[in-house]
């Protein structure tokens, strides 16, 4: 392996180690929930699921698989995206 490439592989260990270099804006999971499959979406700072906690409530309200998500990735997400563009612009 030549010492381009080694480089390369130690840049990307230390970026692997940095997480909050990463921002994400859209993103697409299939989450395996207790009772089914469900499809988690973010949009910039808007998440969605496919379960029916999230589809029965209101705008702004949330699901288990959506917070279970933003805990996973909370160090490459926006502040309105880990914590909901809502309670952002209430503690504003």
């Amino acid at each position: 392996m030549n010492s381009s490439m080694i480089g390369k592989i130690e840049k990307a260990h230390r970026y692997a180690r940095e997480p909050e270099r990463i921002q994400l804006s859209q993103i697409e999971a299939t989450f395996r929930g207790s009772h089914d499959d469900y499809t988690v979406r973010l949009n910039g700072p808007n998440w969605s699921c496919t379960c029916h906690t999230f589809e029965s409530h209101a705008v702004g309200d949330t699901c288990s698989h959506v917070m279970a998500m933003q805990q996973i990735l909370a160090p490459m997400l926006s502040t309105e995206a880990k914590y909901g563009a809502e309670a952002v612009a209430g503690a504003g």
